[in-house]
């Protein structure tokens, strides 16, 4: 098909390859052509593209394709009527394919851990993710090269695939963008455990952004209650230690539903008259009869150890002893 549409132009205008300048702009003109014809082709075929793939990284990556083969063509129409010959071309390719390999071999592993990334669905375009270094951001666009990621900053981080295949990388929103949270709160054991178990979850229900109730929520074959449950996790050194889970209703709020959620329980604790008190290390200093006395080494020789004497600074009378008055005078 490809020879019999340059026989035709060339039929048409036998001379177009006379003049390197003139083969030039004939194969930038059939390019810049492809490429229109390509962008009108892709938008022809967005909506059934999109139809017939689920996954909107994967139709996009199909248009790139439809994109790049109508401009490829449109560039060997242009490079026979200049007279380069397709074998020429092939081979023209494979050796600069073979020599660019070694120096763009980072490249080559992009591309090919782009496939697999499509392919085995981590993550698709709009799902949030956090990355192991605690970044989070929304997928913004996934290609055989690299992903890009609209962080919660409101900048973009683009990271080769080579490389995000090697991170750790949490979907947040994968199949349901609510998740669950924990907070550690810690008592007194002098408190009423009950009211204070009682009063948090009705803290973390009275915060905006927390799902009060409703059914229980599925994970896996495993079912949560939906509404916020405090539990008492261990009896430990300083207090008793409740644990708080409850859901948020979004991932990209956790942070302020976290701190709605504690400055809702320290509220309720300085409003409400009840007997629950945040618990914290304490220290306590015991002194001895020994204290205030302070021990005279013995030196070498001496036969007789030295007796204790007593300390004015550590005693804290801060006065000096009748024979030390004596002497002065």
């Amino acid at each position: 098909m490809l020879d019999s549409v340059v026989d035709l132009f060339n039929q048409l205008a036998p001379q177009w390859g006379n003049s390197p300048a003139w083969s030039v702009l004939v194969l930038l003109a059939f390019a810049a052509i492809g490429y229109g014809v390509s962008r009108y082709a892709v938008r022809l075929l967005g909506r059934p593209i999109a139809r017939r793939f689920r996954r909107q990284s994967v139709a996009q990556t199909a248009l790139r394709v439809v994109r790049l083969s109508i401009t490829l063509f449109f560039v060997l129409i242009g490079s026979g009527l200049v007279g380069l010959e397709l074998g020429n071309i092939v081979l023209s390719v494979t050796v600069f394919s073979a020599v660019a390999g070694i120096v763009l071999a980072p490249l080559v592993g992009s591309i090919i851990n782009g496939l697999f990334l499509l392919a085995d669905e981590p993550y698709e375009i709009g799902d949030m993710v956090e990355l192991d270094d605690g970044t989070r951001g929304f997928v913004d666009d996934i290609t055989i090269r690299y992903t890009k990621i609209f962080t919660l900053d409101n900048t973009f981080l683009v990271m080769p695939n080579d490389v995000i295949r090697d991170k750790r990388v949490i979907n947040l929103s994968a199949e349901d963008q609510r998740a669950r949270l924990s907070l550690q709160v810690l008592v007194t054991y002098e408190s009423n455990v009950a009211a204070a178990r009682s009063l948090i979850e009705e803290a973390a229900a009275g915060t905006e952004g927390v799902i009060r109730g409703g059914p229980d929520i599925r994970i896996g074959s495993a079912r949560y209650p939906s509404s916020p449950t405090c539990y008492i996790d261990e009896f430990g050194d300083n207090g008793v230690l409740l644990t708080l889970r409850y859901w948020v209703e979004r991932p990209y709020k956790i942070l302020t539903a976290r701190s709605g959620v504690q400055t809702n329980i320290w509220d309720r604790l300085e409003e409400r008259d009840v007997a629950v008190e945040m618990a914290y290390p304490h220290q306590h200093l015991v002194f001895d009869d020994t204290s205030g006395e302070a021990k005279v080494a013995v030196r070498e020789g001496d036969d007789e150890p030295a007796e204790p004497v007593e300390s004015a600074a550590l005693s804290g009378d801060g006065s000096k002893g009748k024979d030390e008055e004596s002497d002065e005078a």
